[in-house]
């Protein structure tokens, strides 16, 4: 008899992998197939307030196992051109729209950090975006470090961007996903 606090799982003796492979399919037959109503409009309102649809969100918090709780956009992705420049007014319309989450933007040169948060209010936070001569170490440090700056851990952001190489901000930072931006500002495909 087991005693407490034993989850009664498969012990380690001889046969164990069969008694593992019993055990994740009863594990399986107790568990729903599909997701309860109520979890399912929770999660479409909550794709709603991040300005996604319900697909891309279920497809990222299914792989990240958590809800997002940072929006993590390049400068390309905003479409903020020449230095200082605002974003558009539509993209800005989306982020507006964005509730319970940090809108943050990595900045591209020639464009500055500090003159991008003053001309976009909308941003709750920039930093410069990382060098295409900067290793990959380098990289790593400047995403992770900005992102830690925010209180954020980085399995709970999304990296929105427009280029090659922003994809691989993801990994680097080890983002809960990546979007191109035409997905997220769905006029950009028009």
């Amino acid at each position: 008899m087991a005693g407490i606090g034993h989850n009664n799982g498969p012990t380690m003796e001889k046969g164990q992998a069969m008694r593992a492979y019993q055990w994740r399919k009863a594990q399986e037959a107790l568990m729903p197939k599909a997701l309860p109503l109520m979890v399912v409009k929770m999660r479409v309102k909550r794709a709603a307030e991040l300005g996604m649809d319900y697909k891309t969100y279920a497809s990222i918090r299914q792989y990240s196992g958590s809800d997002i709780l940072g929006l993590l956009f390049s400068s390309n992705a905003l479409r903020i051109i020449g230095n200082g420049a605002r974003m558009p007014e539509a993209e800005h319309r989306v982020l507006a729209q964005v509730k319970s989450a940090r809108k943050l933007s990595l900045v591209h040169l020639p464009n500055r950090p500090e003159a991008v948060a003053l001309m976009n209010p909308v941003l709750d936070a920039t930093a410069a975006a990382p060098r295409f001569t900067d290793s990959w170490s380098q990289t790593r440090d400047r995403l992770e470090g900005f992102i830690r700056a925010q209180a954020l851990p980085g399995g709970r952001v999304v990296i929105i961007g427009d280029a090659p190489l922003e994809a691989e901000w993801v990994a680097a930072a080890r983002a809960a996903g990546y979007l191109p931006s035409e997905r997220y500002f769905t006029h950009q495909s028009a």
